[in-house]
């Protein structure tokens, strides 16, 4: 990480903006995408669903939403012993 130095107090509340042409610009905007991607990792079906019904509706949602948290706990976590 770069070390950055201030003259006074003030300068360390100002954001640090990069120009379009930095080379490190794609570099920011990609680690908060990346990190995301790893910690969260949520995975939704592609494309639109029809439903009859709310229940319908919220019975698939809670499908994928389980399915989301066994694949997170799969890989996160070591098999117990039986």
């Amino acid at each position: 990480m770069p070390v950055r130095e201030f003259r006074s107090v003030a300068e360390m509340n100002r954001p640090h903006w990069r120009d379009l042409g930095d080379p490190q610009l794609l570099e920011a905007i990609a680690a908060p995408w990346t990190a995301g991607a790893a910690t969260v990792g949520h995975r939704f079906p592609p494309g639109v669903y029809r439903h009859r019904s709310i229940e319908s509706l919220n019975a698939l949602t809670e499908e994928w939403a389980l399915a989301n948290v066994r694949a997170f706990h799969a890989t996160r976590t070591p098999a117990l012993p039986r």
